[in-house]
């Protein structure tokens, strides 16, 4: 695709995910809602808000092109020789759950295994973070600013899951010596990143490639990288069942990551 066709069809992902957050929130501000446990091998929950955001988001992406639909929710596996959307309707289902706000919607071009184009949505916060090729914003309540992934503080700031800090992390925070920790929930930990409001995100407890997909290509986008652990990028190209490596987020200007994570190995 090239540069006019992404940034056509980016006003339109953005919508729809605008319109999937509509059907979370009429949910999400109901008294009570049911939450089932997913079969999957870590437990997650699942509310009928991730099975509404799903149906809306691919009933809406079959009007925009005839690219197949792989979601945390569906049962369609990718082709990496082709182009397909990668998609997690409701992003951060535990903070739902504890209604904190901090969870989103998120879909993803994959192109070749990359996040070429990348909408991240935070219903309850009416945030947008988009990006594709070299450009990515930040829109608040329609109002937009082009963002970079470039930290300007003196001390690091490091963001980290609020519901899935583990040891391993814990080590890392230790060894990077003075910092700031801001804690997060769902995608909108990338998305600080991508903005350079935070340095790093360092994430080690496991996630699946729809869980990063859309924020990996607004960080990418704004300068900043996705990479496991090793250096690499992430595979976006791969069969559903397969879990993301351990991953750090960094913006352009980072801290030595590798060289404290090599010496506490």
């Amino acid at each position: 695709m090239n540069y006019v066709s992404f940034e056509k069809i980016l006003s339109q992902i953005e919508d729809i995910a605008i319109c999937a957050g509509t059907e979370i929130l009429k949910i999400y501000e109901t008294d009570d809602f049911a939450i089932k446990e997913k079969s999957d091998d870590i437990g997650s929950p699942l509310t009928e808000a991730d099975k509404a955001a799903n149906d809306v988001i691919i009933a809406k992406l079959s009007e925009v092109s005839k690219y197949p639909v792989v979601s945390e929710e569906n049962e369609v596996e990718a082709d990496s020789s082709a182009l397909f959307w990668l998609i997690d309707p409701l992003d951060g289902t535990k903070e739902f759950i504890k209604r904190n706000g901090e969870f989103t919607v998120n879909i993803a071009l994959i192109e070749n295994g990359k996040p070429v184009l990348g909408v991240v949505y935070a219903p309850v916060l009416d945030v947008v973070y988009a990006g594709f090729g070299n450009q990515s914003y930040k829109k608040v309540h329609d109002k937009k600013e082009m963002i970079k992934s470039v930290y300007k503080g003196n001390i690091p700031t490091i963001v980290t899951s609020r519901s899935h800090k583990d040891h391993r992390t814990i080590k890392l925070l230790e060894a990077i010596g003075e910092h700031k920790d801001i804690s997060m929930g769902s995608s909108l930990k990338i998305c600080l990143v991508a903005e350079g409001k935070a340095m790093l995100y360092p994430r080690m407890a496991p996630t699946y490639p729809w869980d990063t997909a859309a924020a990996d290509a607004v960080v990418r986008a704004a300068g900043g990288r996705v990479t496991d652990t090793q250096g690499n990028e992430l595979d976006y190209g791969v069969n559903r069942g397969t879990k993301n490596p351990s991953f750090i987020v960094a913006t352009k200007n980072t801290l030595d990551w590798q060289k404290i994570l090599s010496d506490l190995r």
